[in-house]
């Protein structure tokens, strides 16, 4: 079953990088993405209210607002920047490192162990995303938007690491205030850049942010909270090495982007990192840790 979650965490996931393409053509990306867990939140708490689901105590609400901030304000606010100035595929090579930095997150923080395992699938994983990519060449690249990308992925890392140590309540309404406050981190923003708050232009448009908000939020992140909680925290980042396989499938029926030899044989390399260093440890069924 952690298995399983896993995968459809990655399926989602890595749906979510061309449905997000797709929304970016007709809505600016800060007020995209900020309208898109403002949304979220709103079902989210409308879960939590039908259902009668506990909202985070005292003692759960650092840690559900520190994943929030991180998770939702912090990635997506630094993302979005430096893909601006970015081209895509050097954000995607540096996007890949989010698993070595949750490793030594976690290492550092007394959750897990530096191992030559975890440290070689992650090397391999990453080869295989610069394969993938063409490895483009960084001439001219300026550091600022580098720092960005390198920054969101500190900020996934970290929120994965958070998830594991710090007390959290029920992954609904976990996530319902997270993505509330990270929400109104994103819409603030916008309005300091000053970014065009208009209804979205088109019906394409309406359909991708329709998406991100219910299977690309809703089902995405509690899924997300439900499956980290019954693994290792750089074992479930590993799914940023597998999205692009995703995205790249997708994005040839979807896009129309073509198929290259480097993309194919990067595949197999991203495969065989991530069961090197997510998979290859594994000793039997993983223990379910009560939410």
């Amino acid at each position: 079953m952690t298995l399983a979650g896993f995968g459809a965490v990655v399926l989602l996931a890595g749906s979510n990088l061309v449905v997000v393409r797709l929304s970016n053509r007709g809505l600016p990306p800060f007020f995209g993405a900020g309208t898109r867990f403002l949304a979220a939140s709103v079902l989210l708490f409308g879960w939590v209210i039908a259902r009668k689901l506990p909202l985070p105590t005292r003692r759960e609400l650092p840690g559900t607002l520190v994943f929030g901030l991180l998770g939702f304000a912090g990635f997506f606010a630094f993302g979005y920047w430096g893909l601006v100035y970015l081209p895509a595929g050097i954000a995607g090579t540096l996007a890949a490192s989010v698993p070595l930095l949750t490793l030594f997150f976690a290492a550092a923080q007394g959750l897990e162990r530096i191992t030559l395992r975890g440290l070689a699938g992650g090397a391999i994983a990453m080869t295989g995303i610069a394969v993938m990519l063409g490895a483009p060449a960084t001439a001219g690249v300026a550091i600022g938007p580098v720092l960005s990308i390198l920054a969101a992925a500190a900020c996934d890392a970290e929120a994965n690491v958070v998830v594991k140590k710090l007390p959290l309540g029920n992954p609904v309404s976990t996530n319902a205030v997270g993505m509330l406050a990270g929400s109104l981190i994103l819409l603030a923003l916008s309005a300091v850049t000053r970014e065009s708050w208009a209804v979205p232009p088109d019906a394409a448009t309406w359909w991708a942010l329709a998406y991100l908000i219910t299977f690309g939020s809703v089902a995405l992140f509690v899924l997300f909270l439900w499956t980290i909680k019954r693994w290792t925290a750089s074992g479930m980042s590993y799914m940023f090495v597998l999205m692009p396989l995703v995205a790249t499938v997708l994005g040839i029926f979807i896009l129309d982007e073509p198929v290259t030899a480097s993309a194919a044989a990067g595949g197999v390399l991203v495969i065989a990192g991530v069961f090197v260093g997510a998979l290859s440890g594994q000793r039997g069924p993983v223990a379910a840790k009560p939410l």
